[in-house]
């Protein structure tokens, strides 16, 4: 039996975390956290029986607990809910599947517990990366990637030896604006920023992938995760979405993983590596496939990705900066306060204004991560 706790399982990582456990007598799930969907929450408490929940809005926290007081678990909240369910004892593997910064603290807490990590949350390394990898290699624990792209990148290492590595190729869909100009998305609305052409995800890594941002912080986490510079890793808009990365080795031969679009893939590989378990669901059926396309990203229209590669390449403080600034004001788009094109604007502004820091401490990281909240605020 494998004991899990799930950070964000309301959210589509985590649902669909829980989609494996149902179909696998071998997990069993020691912790559940949510934002704020308690009634989602409870629904899993009930199913579930997790020892620890916890919610990270205090008041809904509270809720929670008197509606559950039938049930054997504690309920707490906020960080220190996050902190205590990513550190119970019984649980080997964490899958944090929270949206944001707000997941750096909670690894680090189950890094230091001796807890592997099955990360879905980019921002944990793209801000943190210098730190968190140096404290899993600390504690000799492992970090095993749920994205997609980075699962494909890690399955195709397997067995392999780093050292005759020599590119990382990141594929991308290019979003439902993969063929627009910035004059084109001008008007576009939250519904057709929200409609991706091939992926079920979160609504904010959805506007995140119509940016285009979104390759950019999986650029950052790649270098992270496969120690690999950045001028090493390229992205290849792969518009069918059944090539989920690539990797090119000193010798020219390039190796990649296909599959179906389903996030359920990755999920499980990472729960179960080193082995394989049956997954029901779509097979390729290659008689149908009649071409795969690939295309060079357009980072003059979609500069969000530009922003972050550059952010990535600098290093320091500045990775933080550009995902703070793009967490805020892609939370405003959504909200309808700003338009598409303002996510990428108020993102570059927020990078001119900064002093890097170099290899900032997580006190630094999250004071640059407020002052960047609070010159955003200071725009309006």
């Amino acid at each position: 039996m494998k004991n899990i706790a799930i950070l964000g399982s309301t959210g589509s990582i985590g649902t669909q975390t829980l989609d494996i456990v149902r179909a696998n007598d071998d997990l069993q799930v020691i912790a559940l956290t949510a934002g704020s969907n308690i009634e989602l929450l409870e629904q899993q408490i009930r199913e579930f029986k997790p020892k620890v929940a916890a919610v990270w809005d205090e008041e809904k926290a509270v809720l929670l607990s008197q509606r559950v007081k039938d049930l054997d678990v504690e309920v707490y909240k906020g960080m220190e809910g996050l902190i205590t369910a990513a550190t119970t004892d019984d649980a080997v593997i964490v899958v944090l599947a929270v949206v944001g910064m707000v997941g750096i603290r909670p690894a680090l807490a189950a890094i230091n517990a001796h807890k592997d990590i099955a990360l879905a949350n980019k921002e944990t390394l793209v801000t943190a990366g210098h730190i968190i990898m140096q404290t899993a290699a600390q504690n000799n624990v492992k970090i095993l990637p749920v994205d997609s792209e980075h699962s494909a990148i890690f399955q195709c290492l397997n067995g392999e030896k780093r050292e005759q590595l020599s590119s990382l190729l990141l594929t991308a869909s290019g979003g439902p604006f993969r063929n627009m100009t910035r004059e084109m998305m001008k008007n576009v609305t939250v519904e057709d920023a929200l409609n991706h052409p091939n992926w079920s995800m979160g609504r904010k890594i959805t506007i995140d992938s119509a940016t285009m941002v979104n390759k950019g912080l999986e650029i950052i986490e790649a270098k992270w995760l496969f120690d690999v510079d950045i001028d090493n890793i390229r992205v290849v808009v792969q518009p069918q979405s059944l090539i989920h990365s690539m990797v090119e080795f000193v010798d020219g031969a390039v190796m990649a993983q296909l599959g179906t679009p389903d996030m359920r893939l990755p999920i499980q590989y990472a729960l179960y590596y080193p082995d394989r378990r049956n997954l029901k669901g779509e097979r390729i059926d290659f008689s149908k496939i009649s071409s795969i396309n690939f295309q060079i990203p357009d980072m003059e229209n979609f500069r969000g990705l530009y922003l972050a590669r550059e952010a990535g390449k600098a290093g320091g403080s500045l990775p933080t900066v550009m995902n703070a600034a793009n967490e805020k004001a892609v939370a405003m788009f959504l909200n309808r306060k700003i338009g598409f094109l303002d996510i990428t604007d108020i993102m570059e502004k927020c990078m001119n204004r900064h002093q890097n820091i170099n290899n900032p401490t997580l006190e630094d990281i999250l004071s640059v991560e407020q002052d960047t909240y609070d010159y955003i605020d200071s725009l309006k």
